[in-house]
C-alpha cells in the first residue's frame, strides 16, 4: 500500500512521524514526508493512526489505478 502526504495542506505538526516514525520524517521546511515507497504491512496501523491524527487530514492512502 502506499501514501501520500498532501504537502499544501501540512502544517508541519509531526504527529505522523510521532505515530509511524518508519514512514513519515518532517523535512526542514516543517513539512511531512513519506520516506518508503510502499508502506510495511507491519506499519499499516501506525499509518491509520497517524491518518487520523492529522490535524489538517493531509495524509491519505493512495488508491491504485
Amino acid at each position: 500500500m502506499k501514501v501520500r502526504v498532501n504537502e499544501d495542506m501540512c502544517e508541519g505538526h509531526g504527529k505522523c512521524q510521532a505515530a509511524a516514525p518508519g514512514v513519515f520524517r518532517l523535512r526542514d521546511d516543517d513539512v511531512s514526508e513519506v520516506i518508503v515507497d510502499e508502506v510495511p504491512a507491519a506499519d499499516v496501523e501506525k499509518v491509520e493512526r497517524a491518518i487520523r491524527l492529522c490535524p489538517r487530514q493531509a495524509i491519505a492512502w493512495v488508491k491504485p489505478a
